[in-house]
């Protein structure tokens, strides 16, 4: 499959039956049975398979590719059995159009001035039909897809260049399916690599020389640092819909395997890490982990971390609520161990000590931890309102050691003790950023800081996702909200240091000056703004020696 377009058309042309209309073209409809007050909901084919691609693009990641509903709620014409959310169909056209424009207190974003009005008429009928369902797609079909560019004989053994790799930072932009590698000590761009749409995460090999990347389509980018000037020399597609790799880091298995976490279909696959040969694939179907243990095929892979004490990744299955501890001493046979926890499963990262992990449950506004070495559930914290940490950050202080998140849907940060002792496992401290509400996405600090900065990506008051809070790690005290600078707007997003820990690399996206802006860590003033035409909606930021070591 050469494009998402083309992924649209096949899943439409597989999921729906079509009626003949009067003009001798082709619509969907649907019609609620028990009601006669609402009207046959039609969509013509051309319109389904824009709002299929404007649904996987904007709605999909919280509300599942087919519908389902996770961190939000399902958008299902009809209500499921068993729920207490109303169908699409029970809000009707109006009802839907005002949530989409003006978005919701638990964190869904105003899409009035992002989408058209035109894509949003189009989307309150979308959303009162049935949804696709998903082709399968397993290892036949990655295999076909695999493209080794440049064999590993023909790469260099060494750089071919004299620049600092751990300092180079990948950066995504979001929505031009593309990647820019920066030289972080000289600011120079180095690359523009056209990737995956919708690039979500980028992940480094363990001695740091690839860079990973997978976008929302499924697929895997890998970059070669040693080059010149850094260059793709394999990709692959994992599935439809993604947001998550992670390479093998124990000692041992350095740069040997990596892990492709699926959306869609739920699974996941263990490629070779220098090739990206596929090797083996696990649906993640199964059952929940609370309640009557209901049976879920759709079971996305959210967030995957990496173990440097173990030969394991820990794989996060979003809508069972199991965390995963994948044994990857044999990839095509992988021992798994699952561990019920708590719906649904988001990111997260580890404590300072690297033993602990610690992950979001948002929908149910829990952390987890994973005792990961010992393979058991250690605590579920109950924090606040849908916790967003990114990675989450540790810091420490007269409370102890802290591993910090910040909410999507409330104005809280969470601050949990992680090193033993009274209140370990508990939230020992709440802070609040600016303003009112939600809408933060990461929080971010470093060894080194004496800050932890804090964005509110999508808070929906413009004044508010803007900017990005400053606070003293040692008082947990608000020292400096920073607006974007002249010159500079849109939705400030995503903090990443460079290796030292004395500069904060912030995006700003969604605007029309959209650039990536350089603080002085200590002194908390701009020190580079990064703008240009191949500067487009800049989103996340990885530095290569921060991402290696999971330095957060």
């Amino acid at each position: 499959m050469k494009n998402l377009k083309f992924l649209v058309i096949v899943l439409i042309a597989l999921t729906f039956s079509c009626k003949s209309d009067k003009k001798g073209g082709s619509d969907y409809s649907v019609t609620k049975s028990d009601s006669e007050d609402i009207a046959a909901v039609r969509v013509s084919d051309e319109e389904m398979k824009r709002g299929s691609e404007i649904y996987f693009d904007r709605c999909a990641g919280c509300h599942g590719s087919s519908r389902l509903g996770a961190t939000g709620t399902h958008l299902l014409p009809v209500r499921p059995e068993g729920s207490d959310k109303p169908g699409t169909l029970e809000f009707g056209t109006d009802g839907l159009k005002a949530f989409i424009e003006n978005g919701t207190p638990g964190g869904m974003p105003e899409w009035k001035g992002i989408m058209t009005d035109e894509e949003i008429e189009l989307m309150t009928r979308f959303l009162q039909v049935d949804p696709p369902v998903i082709p399968p797609y397993g290892i036949g079909e990655i295999t076909n897809s695999w493209n080794l560019i440049v064999p590993v004989a023909d790469r260099p053994t060494k750089p071919e260049h004299n620049r600092n790799i751990d300092n180079y930072f990948g950066v995504i932009m979001r929505d031009a399916g593309k990647v820019a590698i920066i030289d972080g000590d000289t600011k120079e761009q180095l690359a523009v690599l056209k990737t995956g749409f919708a690039v979500h995460i980028l992940r480094t090999s363990a001695s740091g020389r690839y860079i990973y990347s997978v976008g929302r389509d499924g697929r895997i980018t890998m970059i070669d640092t040693y080059t010149k000037s850094p260059s793709i020399v394999a990709e692959v597609k994992g599935g439809f819909d993604a947001r998550s790799v992670e390479v093998s880091k124990f000692r041992g298995y350095e740069d040997k395997y990596l892990v492709f976490g699926g959306y869609s279909p739920s699974h996941i696959a263990i490629l070779d890490a220098q090739t990206l040969e596929p090797l083996s694939v696990t649906p993640t179907a199964g059952n929940a982990c609370d309640g009557d243990k209901e049976y879920l095929e759709e079971a996305r892979v959210a967030s995957i971390v990496a173990s440097h004490t173990d030969p394991v990744w820990i794989c996060n299955v979003k809508e069972t609520g199991m965390v995963w501890i994948v044994d990857y001493t044999d990839p095509r046979n992988p021992g798994i161990t699952q561990i019920p926890s708590a719906r649904f499963l988001h990111d997260g990262g580890w404590d300072s000590t690297g033993h602990y992990f610690l992950v979001a449950a948002n929908a149910s506004n829990k952390i987890v931890v994973i005792d990961v070495p010992n393979k058991k559930l250690v605590k579920i914290i109950e924090t606040g309102i849908k916790p967003h940490p990114g990675r989450g950050t540790n810091i420490k202080n007269d409370l102890g050691n802290l591993w910090v998140t910040s909410h999507l849907g409330e104005n809280k940060l969470s601050f949990i003790k992680t090193n033993p002792g009274e209140g370990q496992w508990t939230v020992v401290k709440e802070v609040q950023a600016t303003g009112n509400g939600g809408g933060a996405l990461f929080v971010k600090s470093h060894p080194k800081s004496k800050h932890l900065w804090v964005d509110r990506t999508l808070n929906p008051n413009a004044e508010l996702n803007s900017v990005v809070d400053v606070f003293d790690t040692n008082t947990l005290e608000l020292k400096a909200t920073l607006p974007a600078p002249e010159g500079v707007d849109g939705r400030a997003v995503h903090m990443e240091y460079n290796k030292a820990g004395d500069e904060v690399w912030v995006s700003y996206f969604m605007g029309e000056n959209s650039a990536i802006v350089i603080y002085n860590d200590k002194t908390l003033k701009v020190k580079k703004i990064i703008q240009g035409d191949w500067v487009e909606n800049p989103t996340g930021k990885f530095n290569v020696y921060n991402t290696t070591n999971d330095i957060y």
